[in-house]
């Protein structure tokens, strides 16, 4: 069923409580990317410009200690969102309270207050977190409507959303940005355009596992890349050297490629180095940084290099997998894309996908999101996921809770 969104509710003079997803990484109090504030602005515009009293919180971190409570602070975040909306942002520094109260009940029309980390309610027994009814409860009385606009945390049954929500059955709505989420991730599992291809790289089969068998079924493709392309080289019987496998996922590997019916495209060639273990261990990064690279058939990896990237077969093969495909989703870097030279097969993923004509082509959050915009094809694409987690569920095919407690459209 559709759920209903922001433009479907009357917010003139209404109290509007609204789920963002702020939780931005930060570096001694300073905020590094704003980005998943800029794509919140244009539910929160709508709601000022409508007539709103608007009611903004987010979650920032995780809060286990009394150490975690001032470097988790929104005050920064508020202060960004004022510039970016060039109008005042009431930061309340409280989760609860009568000075949260005050503050809004002091709302006019189109004016905006935001309260603090609702994780700060995690300190003792996680409320927020284990979706405490009580919180839930005392959160859903401070306002009239609900706006869900947080994909980040719609896998999550939290105060802050299903809690909420479940206080206001008919007015719990979904953002802009939830809804797009929805519309491009929801719709290329669900109603996908063909064909349909979808890119899995990263550093685990473990971590994709239901992910994998879904898009098997939903997907024309699914192209197997990243450190978990190991695992099923190993379960081909090859020889995979000091590179990232999961023994314990072999045999599961085995039987996936057994009933893919060749829909599985593994690479065919891979970027290998050979390090000493000692210094790969005191410094990862700069031990394979200055390591010399070895191109190599993935039947010819040897037993002490490991592999960190595509080679250039792989790539090319790629390309020609993806020609013609109408839908393609990715999820995962190609290799340790953080590292320069290892980062050839993430960049011509997003080369090829940019390049694609006729496509709707989408990054599911997480790394492969990162890479993209680090290496700036963040506008070559169709959509890119705020939420890696919440994607990864999504494409799995599982209901998202901070979703499924929204109102239905009529």
């Amino acid at each position: 069923m559709a759920k209903k969104n922001i433009r479907d509710l009357n917010l003139k003079g209404k109290k509007v409580l609204m789920r963002v997803d702020f939780n931005v990484p930060m570096k001694a109090g300073v905020i590094t990317d704003d980005n998943r504030i800029v794509q919140a602005l244009p539910t929160i515009k709508h709601a000022i410009n409508e007539g709103g009293k608007v009611i903004l919180f987010s979650h920032l971190g995780r809060v286990k200690s009394v150490e975690d409570l001032a470097k988790n602070s929104l005050a920064p975040v508020a202060k960004r969102l004022e510039e970016l909306l060039g109008q005042p942002v009431k930061f309340v520094p409280a989760t609860r309270g009568a000075e949260l109260e005050a503050a809004i009940d002091a709302l006019n029309e189109g004016e905006v207050v935001m309260f603090e980390n609702t994780r700060y309610e995690d300190l003792e027994g996680k409320k927020e977190s284990k979706n405490d009814a009580e919180l839930g409860a005392y959160w859903a009385s401070l306002g009239d409507v609900f706006v869900n606009d947080a994909f980040g945390t719609a896998h999550r049954a939290h105060a802050s959303n299903q809690g909420i929500a479940s206080h206001h059955p008919e007015n719990s709505v979904s953002g802009f940005l939830l809804e797009k989420e929805i519309k491009f991730i929801g719709g290329a599992v669900d109603e996908p355009v063909r064909p349909f291809v979808a890119i899995l790289g990263g550093a685990k089969v473990s971590d994709k596992i239901s992910v994998i068998e879904n898009l098997l079924e939903k997907a024309d493709k699914v192209m197997i890349c990243g450190a978990m392309a190991y695992t099923f080289f190993k379960a081909q019987g090859l020889e995979v050297g000091k590179s990232k496998c999961e023994a314990d996922f072999v045999d599961y590997a085995k039987g996936l490629l057994e009933k893919a019916n060749g829909k599985i495209v593994l690479p065919v060639d891979v970027a290998s180095v050979v390090v000493d273990p000692e210094e790969a261990a005191a410094d990862f990064f700069g031990a394979i940084a200055k390591a010399e690279i070895t191109y190599v058939p993935v039947t010819e990896i040897n037993p002490e290099a490991q592999g960190l990237d595509c080679g250039p077969k792989t790539i090319e093969l790629f390309k020609q997998e993806l020609q013609g495909a109408k839908t393609v989703v990715w999820n995962g870097p190609a290799g340790v894309f953080e590292v320069e030279k290892f980062a050839v097969g993430t960049k011509s993923i997003c080369e090829a996908l940019a390049n694609l004509e006729g496509a709707t082509t989408i990054i599911g959050g997480g790394d492969s999101a990162a890479a993209a915009i680090s290496m700036g094809y963040e506008s070559k694409f169709s959509h890119i996921s705020t939420g890696g987690g919440a994607s990864l569920e999504y494409l799995e095919g599982k209901s998202l809770p901070g979703v499924a407690c929204l109102s239905e459209a009529k």
